[in-house]
């Protein structure tokens, strides 16, 4: 217990002394005096990090012993400084978010600062929302835009990507205040000294810092050197004594005196492994359904590719008078693959941006399509099943759509809705538990919630992140789930999501590999890499099918090598750390 613990503890006990004295003279109540008890009783658990205080108020998290474990050794022996190593898929972001929320429950926290891959950035703002509870600006928010120096200097949580952080513009807003914690996703960027990612966190004024990746050492140990040195300055000295001390071959891989540097790196680092926590998961089945469309079908979508393709020459020709932004032509081609009824009411709304006879053309015809080849298929799916099943959707025509088409076939469901009340979401929840077969969900269908009864998923419409695919999964193929998990993906014939299932079941396997190792992977293309822009990237620059599949080839291949990089950089890590830095 440090000594101001113990000062504030004394005066406490005397104030409770004296509260039980005046309480025998009748000079107060009981009121009083169950105050001062429970102010007694705050500091004492205050003194020290024997019991997280955040933990009754995290009610949508599983809590695992070796996350809370975790989150207790970097408070009580690190200091609030350390790199989080655990293998991939044990949950790296909630022992960060439990340090987060133990440091806010204690008070001893304001200002935070997370940086992130661009792609994650989304992601992180909601997990820690919906998770802990927990409200940040991003800089995906208009506000990063309009002022920026107003975002930096004004805004006390943000969430940040670390090219944004970097850059000309930002950099010194970043780095002139100060952070009492700072947490770093996929930390291995902070590999190389000489880069301006490495630069940026070292000037960055941070009392607390945690560092998060699974691999911490990608080709040589002088990585781990870098990291380190951003947590404890000074802890192996120089890199030329380190070098020295503790790297025994040329490529910079095998340590020498393996078992001090050990030593060293227990002092801020935590790895905890499945094997240790004997994290045992049933298998996972997927299976794509390509579902051929009719001929109306086919058509309004490869016009409406076309609509989008000419934008994208437009804007290519430097004709600014007519400009459709990325987001909406990648809206566009999502609702295409979604359902007619979510393309119709993105469409009414461009027509009055853009008004043309070719987009009055494609809402009418849009609108007119009542009999959707992909719902049949679905409906034919659900008869043929068992199993406790959660159809996804993005879009709520597509799910307004999707509830007519399963009455119509009298097959029972509920509606998970986001828009939903929270006694509505937990009576859907229910009557899918107890009374029927499927659960019609949104995006956020079963967020935080056990649902681990049902074991079958449909992407009724495909994600073009990976990371989505993966958290829509998470909500059944996680511990707790007993039974094997059946995975649905749905796409048209000829559409983006058929590609994107070729790459990602086809030639990565995505759907076998361990949650959290596709995130690693993608990261291995390059820094800057986003899946779902390279995807329509491709789309919109090639039109005919022979070059199409060439470019995604290309893509699936760079992929497959991230892959195999992985691998080894996986198998070098376990050489390297073993098992010896457990919670």
């Amino acid at each position: 217990m440090t000594n101001n613990n113990m000062d504030n503890l004394y005066r406490f006990q005397f104030n409770h002394s004296s509260a039980l004295q005046a309480l025998a003279e009748g000079q107060t109540d009981k009121i009083d005096y169950y105050e001062a008890r429970k102010k007694l009783f705050n500091l004492s658990i205050m003194a020290d990090y024997d019991q997280l205080v955040c933990l009754p108020t995290l009610t949508a998290i599983d809590k695992h012993w070796y996350q809370i474990e975790t989150a207790r050794k970097v408070l009580r022996q690190l200091g609030g400084r350390a790199l989080l190593a655990d293998e991939v898929g044990l949950g790296k972001t909630i022992e960060a978010g439990l340090i987060l929320s133990e440091y806010l429950a204690r008070g001893m926290i304001q200002s935070l600062l997370i940086l992130t891959p661009a792609s994650l950035v989304s992601q992180w703002q909601q997990e820690l929302q919906t998770k802990f509870n927990i409200d940040t600006v991003s800089s995906d928010d208009k506000q990063l835009q309009l002022n920026h120096q107003e975002f930096w200097r004004t805004n006390t949580r943000i969430i940040a990507s670390l090219n944004t952080a970097k850059s000309a513009k930002h950099f010194q807003l970043v780095t002139a205040r100060n952070w009492d914690l700072v947490i770093v996703d996929e930390a291995h960027h902070l590999k190389n000294r000489s880069t301006l990612n490495w630069k940026l966190v070292n000037a960055l004024n941070k009392r607390f810092i945690l560092m998060l990746t699974a691999t911490p050492v990608q080709n040589s140990l002088v990585e781990l050197f870098n990291l380190l040195t951003l947590l404890k300055p000074g802890l192996l000295k120089t890199e030329a004594a380190f070098k020295k001390e503790y790297v025994s071959s040329k490529n910079g891989r095998i340590p020498k005196n393996p078992e001090k540097l050990r030593q060293l790196m227990r002092e801020v680092m935590v790895r905890n492994t499945r094997s240790l926590v004997d994290v045992q998961l049933p298998k996972r089945f997927a299976t794509t359904i390509t579902v051929t469309p009719s001929q109306g079908e086919d058509k309004l979508y490869q016009d409406l590719t076309n609509y989008v393709r000419d934008f994208e020459l437009i804007e290519s020709d430097s004709d600014k008078t007519k400009k459709l932004d990325k987001f909406s032509r990648t809206n566009l081609l999502m609702r295409a693959g979604s359902s007619p009824q979510a393309l119709a009411d993105s469409l009414k709304s461009l027509a009055k941006k853009f008004p043309s006879e070719q987009l009055t053309s494609l809402t009418r015809r849009a609108a007119q399509i009542k009999k959707v080849e992909k719902a049949l298929a679905l409906v034919d799916l659900l008869k043929k099943s068992t199993q406790k099943t959660i159809v996804f959707t993005t879009h709520r025509a597509t799910s307004a759509y999707l509830a007519k088409t399963l009455e119509k076939a009298d097959i029972p469901f509920a509606q998970f809705l986001g828009s939903m009340s929270l006694k509505e979401k937990d009576a859907a929840i229910e009557a899918f538990r107890d009374r029927v077969p499927v659960l019609l969900a949104s995006e956020t269908g079963g967020e935080g919630r056990n649902i681990q009864f049902a074991n079958a998923i449909v992407n009724y419409d495909l994600p073009w992140n990976p990371m989505k695919i993966e958290q829509r999964i998470g909500r059944i193929h996680r511990i707790g789930q007993h039974q094997d998990v059946f995975i649905f993906n749905f796409c048209l014939q000829g559409s983006i999501e058929e590609y994107i299932l070729r790459i990602l079941h086809d030639k990565i396997n995505m759907f076998e590999l361990v949650v959290g190792e596709i995130e690693t992977i993608l990261g291995n293309v390059d820094e800057d890499f986003d899946f779902s822009d390279a995807v329509i990237d491709i789309w919109l620059k090639h039109q005919a099918k022979p070059e199409l599949d060439t470019a995604f080839n290309d893509l699936a291949t760079n992929l497959i090598q991230a892959k195999d990089k992985y691998r080894q950089i996986s198998e070098l890590d376990e050489q390297i750390f073993g098992e010896e830095f457990e919670a």
